[in-house]
């Protein structure tokens, strides 16, 4: 009886760690995109709960009856590394423009179980026509057509919209072509994981540019560290809250140091506050952390710069590097070899310039940047995805390698024969 008992615990425990990184790579888990996962995640929803509430402060939701679990995510710094992104041309991140119309069609769809795409259109024409601080939707344009088209992509990848007849694509080519939807209302308003209310931070529209950061941090508000935020530039902490108590203290410094860890590629310890880093450090902080980790089923590698958490089963894994399934991250990869190799840093132009060697070297290859400003965007590009991945940083107007980007170095192999040839 107890050999069958330290089975089932073992498989529980499995089963737990496997939950956890399967819903650190997608926040947003459905039935629909992976019934195997959602089910592990249904039948262990309790001791996942638990693990991100004590571990990160984040809220899990487990709907089986509608088929879906949302991890709401909630962090206190900027991060534009995983924008959304079209489910068509490329999956090119969103513009400006498709941020706008996803808010206005996400709000209207509030009230609409069952829509056409041509009557969300018109909710949405007037809609921004009623707001002066929106520009106007006029899907008489064909770019404000493949726009819209792009925005409702994303919310049937999201489970949100489901059409059930027609298809979303033809709306490109004309206005009045027939899609009819189911929208799930209820999955729409998982869909934020801000804790406080957009709503609640209204403010004339012409103060928002003005006020932008204090209404950010307005968002990420958490009454549960026991304070608020204080204003940019009150000269404390990035995103760290005015705590009432030490244990509110603790509790803050303990979610902030492992949300950090277990939602990025690498944790420097160069990027932690003085109170961050002493907590890590602290026998207390680094008995959490080691415990986390193994929970999950990571492996950690601590190292004199920071921190770095490896999956075996590459589950938590939602953007690889190396990849060679986007120009810019081969041309990441390509590049990060001359960074390494300069101890200063490399300025745009010599970045450039060797994209451009890169551009000559291989004629047939990234025919997208095969112009005349195409090896600048190249190499925009590609560094881009190197500071996502922790593997750069931008200081002084240079590209500078950061200590994790030597796991990449090129090492010279050597092979030794039997001398006068093979036997």
């Amino acid at each position: 009886m107890s050999t069958l008992a330290n089975q089932l615990a073992t498989a529980e425990r499995e089963e737990v760690a496997r939950g956890i990184r399967l819903l650190l790579a997608r926040p947003l888990l459905t039935e629909a995109a992976d019934p195997v996962g959602f089910d592990l995640v249904r039948r262990r929803r309790e001791p996942l709960a638990k693990w991100f509430d004590y571990t990160c402060g984040w809220t899990l939701a487990v709907e089986p009856r509608r088929g879906y679990a949302r991890l709401a995510k909630v962090r206190t710094l900027a991060d534009s590394s995983r924008p959304a992104r079209r489910q068509r041309s490329g999956r090119t991140p969103f513009d400006r423009r498709r941020y706008v119309l996803l808010c206005v069609a996400a709000a209207e769809l509030l009230s609409m179980p069952m829509t056409t795409i041509g009557l969300l259109a018109d909710r949405v024409v007037q809609a921004t026509a009623a707001d002066e601080a929106l520009p106007a939707f006029e899907p008489v344009h064909r770019p404000e057509r493949s726009a819209f088209v792009d925005v409702l992509k994303l919310l049937e990848s999201y489970g949100v919209l489901r059409a059930v007849d027609g298809a979303t694509e033809t709306y490109v080519e004309s206005t009045e072509a027939k899609v009819l939807y189911r929208v799930d209302t209820t999955l729409l308003m998982r869909l934020p994981a801000a804790p406080v209310g957009a709503s609640r931070q209204a403010v004339p529209w012409d103060e928002v540019p003005l006020r932008f950061e204090e209404l950010l941090a307005g968002l990420v508000q958490e009454r549960r560290y026991g304070g608020t935020l204080p204003p940019p530039g009150a000269g404390q902490a990035d995103g760290e809250p005015t705590v009432v108590s030490e244990a509110q203290r603790n509790l803050w410094l303990r979610h902030s140091v492992l949300r950090r860890l277990f939602d990025d590629p690498v944790l420097y310890r160069a990027d932690l506050t003085e109170d961050e880093l002493a907590y890590v450090t602290s026998l207390t902080g680094r008995q959490i952390l080691r415990r986390a980790v193994e929970q999950a089923g990571f492996v950690l590698e601590e190292r004199a710069e920071g921190f770095l958490l490896v999956d075996p089963d590459a589950l938590a894994t939602d953007s690889r590097f190396p990849d060679d399934t986007s120009t810019a991250r081969v041309a990441a990869l390509l590049l990060l070899e001359r960074i390494c190799a300069a101890p200063g840093g490399m300025l745009p132009e010599q970045l450039a310039e060797a994209g451009g060697e890169l551009l000559r070297r291989f004629p047939g290859w990234a025919k997208a940047y095969q112009s005349e400003d195409g090896a600048a965007r190249l190499t925009e590009d590609a560094v881009r995805v190197l500071c996502d991945t922790g593997l750069a940083r931008r200081a002084g107007g240079r590209t500078v390698a950061r200590p994790a980007a030597y796991r990449y170095r090129v090492a010279e192999t050597r092979t030794t024969g039997v001398e006068g040839g093979l036997r």
